[in-house]
């Protein structure tokens, strides 16, 4: 298990998986099987690195993606079957474990280089929301792990998640940060991934 640090309120990462390969259907027309599970296992492992120490959770029901979590030092949970039960399975994991805010990360954040800001907020009630580069989804949550938050993911998760913080009568942050908000998840994605500069 990976070890946290000994300073403030601790927080913990939920990373859900379905599989490598799966999880980049929409990038078929452009890769191949091999390197599209390729991708994902290296975009996976960045999340991961950038974690650094703070225990992270990995949400999944695929051996592959087991077997790569374990190997690496996280946790691993079966998912439910769907990402909204997968966050949720996640956040209450690490609540049981002690950690005090939980982040919810997609795992194909490619340019993905600190969670600091997400973490700023410690156990106060606050909701930290990074929107995808098409301010439409939720590429991180950062939330209170004791929070009973209703995950809504999919298109237009964005505002669905900061209206759930607010009917639950916590703040919400809106953290604009383009590395985190760069996700791959369509062949325009790649395309600017592998762009020079």
């Amino acid at each position: 298990m990976r070890r946290t640090s000994g300073r403030g309120p601790r927080a913990g990462v939920v990373l859900p998986i379905r599989s490598f390969l799966l999880g980049k259907a929409r990038l078929a027309s452009v890769l191949d099987d091999d390197a599209r599970a390729d991708l994902g296992r290296r975009l996976a492992a960045r999340v991961v690195d950038v974690a650094g120490e703070l225990p992270v959770v990995v949400v999944t029901s695929a051996p592959e993606v087991d077997a790569w979590a374990s190997a690496r030092g996280c946790a691993v949970l079966g998912d439910p079957g769907s990402l909204d039960g997968a966050a949720g399975r996640g956040v209450e994991h690490l609540r049981s474990s002690g950690v005090t805010r939980a982040l919810v990360v997609h795992a194909d954040l490619a340019r993905a280089r600190s969670f600091d800001r997400l973490l700023d907020d410690g156990d106060r009630p606050v909701v930290g929301l990074v929107p995808c580069h098409r301010d439409d989804g939720t590429n991180v949550l950062s939330l209170p792990a004791t929070a009973p938050f209703r995950f809504a993911y999919g298109p237009g998760s964005f505002r669905r998640h900061a209206a759930e913080a607010r009917r639950l009568g916590l703040a919400v942050r809106v953290v604009r940060d383009p590395d985190l908000a760069f996700d791959v998840d369509l062949p325009d994605d790649l395309a600017a991934l592998e762009r020079p500069g």
